[in-house]
């Protein structure tokens, strides 16, 4: 990179140049100098860079080891950072803007890099602000790098190229199981190349990934059911609703893959002579989070996706139930495409829980030899099948797992390609 001017005094470096030639500005502060506290002309090297990489419309990137303003400057120095995160703002939707966590930071430091798209940091951080935690400095500026080519340089969909199966040699298909299974294997092999993960220890129920597909970036919004068996709760919805914001503010097309038995929590419904419903449906609580913050973050999510305009594609691989089928990129919030495996179920509830909800009197009439038995059969009346979804227009088609990728790729290539017109606010 070729520095724009010598840091001088003022303890910030900012260049311009290219990484892999994908095309960027950068800006590091000085950990040398005053423990890397920036003051007024410190800020306006940051501002600088960022307004500059508005206008050439390229990723930012944000180098930082910073103790914040600095002291002996006064209140101008809090002024000088607020117009750091004016910059920010302004950039936001517009152009990438990576974070890269070097060294100790606080302050006004710290809430300038976590007002940006993407924090990637090699020190000890909140898995909530932090999206990607490397092993070292080296790890998290190879990271760095590879979020700029992701973001900088997406490519382009062509879904001709895609080849029957998965990316791994294997069968989708048998990467989704009958119980708990880590969905993250499939999702590598979906894509063209393993995927940058964010969030990765925040809320592990739902995983949210940017890679390349069919040649170009997408974004990944998956149920885990390794976790809460793909459950959705607040931390899920809520970092699933940030995803998907960044993503539409940064033209990244979507891939949502349902497998998820509903909301939590849900209340316990027993009844004498069946079994209670399994426990990742049977009202298991968010620790520490109220009811209501089910709700505000479920919306936050709702919102996110009917707002989206970028293309978006959803496959049900096993199950979609509830509210989180409607909050999954549902037909009725306006997804490009939804696409479900033959044995795919859709339902109003979970039917093993529902069935005592709903048929608690004719359960209890009858001998209990038998109420296994009738649970079971009721149950499944329960279920939409994927063919009878179709038919019902909330599918558009049946796929089989071997030409998944290629009619997600062809879902996508379909779609007109839009960007939101909106910042990302870090939810």
């Amino acid at each position: 990179m070729r520095p724009l001017a010598p840091a001088g005094d003022s303890g910030v470096l900012h260049a311009r140049g290219a990484i892999d030639g994908t095309p960027a500005i950068a800006f590091a502060t000085d950990a040398s100098r005053r423990g890397g506290a920036i003051g007024v002309d410190g800020s306006r090297r940051v501002v600088e860079a960022i307004d500059l990489a508005v206008r050439e419309r390229v990723p930012v990137i944000g180098v930082w080891h910073s103790g914040g303003a600095r002291l002996d400057e006064g209140v101008i120095a809090l002024d000088a950072a607020g117009q750091i995160f004016a910059a920010t703002v302004r950039a936001s939707g517009r152009i990438p803007q990576i974070s890269l966590l070097l060294g100790p930071t606080a302050g006004s430091a710290t809430y300038a890099a976590a007002l940006t798209d993407i924090v990637i940091t090699a020190t000890d951080g909140s898995a909530r602000v932090a999206h990607v935690l490397a092993s070292g400095d080296e790890a998290a500026v190879a990271e760095a790098r590879r979020t700029v080519r992701l973001l900088g340089r997406p490519g382009r969909l062509s879904p001709a190229d895609v080849k029957p199966g998965g990316t791994l040699g294997r069968s989708l298909s048998s990467l989704v199981k009958a119980d708990a299974y880590d969905v993250r294997p499939l999702i590598r092999s979906l894509l063209d190349e393993p995927a940058l993960e964010l969030h990765a220890p925040w809320a592990p129920n739902l995983v949210t990934a940017v890679g390349r597909f069919a040649g170009r970036t997408v974004g990944v919004v998956a149920n885990n059911p390794h976790h809460l068996d793909g459950a959705l709760d607040a931390p899920a919805a809520e970092k699933a609703a940030r995803f998907v914001r960044m993503c539409d503010a940064l033209a990244l097309p979507l891939i949502v893959l349902t497998d998820t038995p509903g909301y939590l929590p849900t209340p316990a419904v027993t009844t004498p002579d069946l079994p209670a419903p399994a426990p990742s449906t049977a009202g298991r609580s968010t620790a520490g989070r109220e009811p209501d913050a089910v709700v505000l973050a479920g919306a936050q999510l709702l919102h996110a996706f009917a707002e989206a305009v970028v293309p978006r594609v959803t496959l049900i691989t096993r199950r979609a139930y509830g509210g989180a089928y409607l909050a999954m990129n549902s037909r009725a919030l306006g997804a490009s495409a939804i696409l479900a495996w033959p044995d795919a179920e859709l339902a109003v509830h979970d039917p093993a829980a529902a069935v005592p909800i709903l048929h608690h009197r004719r359960i209890a009439a009858t001998p209990p030899p038998e109420r296994v038995a009738l649970h079971d059969r009721l149950a499944r009346e329960q279920v939409e099948t994927a063919a009878e979804a179709v038919k019902l227009g909330l599918l558009d088609a049946v796929v089989t797992p071997d030409e998944t990728r290629r009619r997600i790729a062809e879902s996508l290539a379909a779609a007109p390609p839009a960007r939101g017109a909106h910042s990302n606010i870090p939810l």
